[in-house]
């Protein structure tokens, strides 16, 4: 039996303004599907990428890649979720900005009784790619506790998340932000140091905590104005990372560069790369879990808006107006 459902959807690439909520009918899950109703939804980058044409979509495009709620039914060949069961995801492919839908069931993670609806919207997409960073995305010659990274952007919701997971593992994070209110936030998360991009020029300050040996790893998910001064922060056979593009894309750049920094790996991730099966998702949801109910990583959700204002929180989230993670409330 079809039900009607809230979407928020875009029929055109643009701006804040493309964003409208539209009313879908929603039918029963089909084969390897769940059909469920969210209780939070989680607001990342990605989004914002995919409404701007950036990750260009066919049209008309229902937006949003994670969220948490309760599972109604179960299409077949469906065994680990059932009518019920609490559950939280971060998928493919994007339709989560909406009250209910139906939706592959290999992402999608039963949620622990410990952790509430809005802290499994929020830490999904968010935890799962700081997991993958920090567990899977690792310099030729390894990483281990007392090793120096480098992370951009860390006060929003993937570095606040990765401040507190590297310091779990001994690792010493040096993060970047754009005030000081900010780099005090990834202090105060377990940054080893912090350093204000706006007023510091950070390949020095990198230098200069690193006794001129560079960082192993530079996480940057800002892209196109952290690109250069990053490639000059890495030690030799150190990785760049990018997972992210919130300044731009990165431009093109001939490879001969990285011989002269030191022979230098550069690698371009996404986190749908990772979660490609069943067993692997649940392998690093479990993980993601485990230092969540240990209090070992706390996800701060600084940002709660109403579905029916999603313009004003992709507006926040493009003007970096945001810290932690935000979350719509259907």
């Amino acid at each position: 039996m079809a039900t009607t459902s809230r979407a928020v959807r875009i029929h055109a690439h643009g701006g804040p303004e493309q964003l409208v909520i539209d009313t879908v009918e929603v039918g029963e899950p089909g084969p390897g599907q769940v059909r469920i109703r969210h209780h939070a939804v989680g607001l990342n980058f990605i989004d914002v990428y995919q409404r701007t044409g950036l990750y260009p979509n066919a049209m008309p495009l229902a937006l949003g890649m994670e969220g948490a709620g309760v599972i109604e039914a179960v299409g077949e060949g469906v065994t680990h979720l059932k009518a019920g069961d609490r559950a939280a995801y971060a998928s493919n492919p994007p339709g989560s900005y909406c009250d209910v839908r139906v939706m592959p069931a290999m992402n999608v993670c039963k949620l622990p009784d410990a952790i509430d609806f809005e802290t499994g919207a929020a830490m999904m997409l968010k935890g799962l790619t700081a997991q993958y960073l920090l567990k899977h995305c690792k310099p030729v010659e390894g990483l281990e506790a007392g090793d120096h990274v480098l992370f951009h952007a860390a006060a929003g919701g993937v570095g606040l998340i990765a401040c507190q997971w590297a310091k779990h593992l001994g690792l010493k994070l040096i993060a970047t932000a754009g005030s000081d209110d900010k780099c005090q936030l990834a202090l105060d998360h377990g940054a080893a140091h912090a350093i204000n991009y706006r007023t510091d020029d950070f390949a020095a300050k990198v230098k200069a905590i690193t006794d001129g040996k560079g960082v192993k790893v530079v996480y940057d998910s800002v892209g196109k104005d952290t690109w250069d001064k990053s490639l000059d922060c890495l030690r030799p056979f150190g990785l760049m990372a990018s997972f992210g593009n919130a300044s731009g894309p990165v431009p093109p750049f001939a490879p001969g560069i990285l011989g002269g920094k030191g022979s230098v790996y550069v690698t371009r991730q996404t986190l749908f790369s990772h979660i490609t099966s069943r067993e692997r998702t649940q392998r690093m949801a479990d993980d993601l879990f485990g230092v969540v109910a240990s209090g070992a990583v706390k996800i701060r959700i600084d940002q709660r808006f109403p579905l029916t204002e999603v313009k004003k929180a992709h507006e926040s989230l493009e003007a970096r107006a945001t810290t932690g993670c935000t979350v719509l409330l259907p």
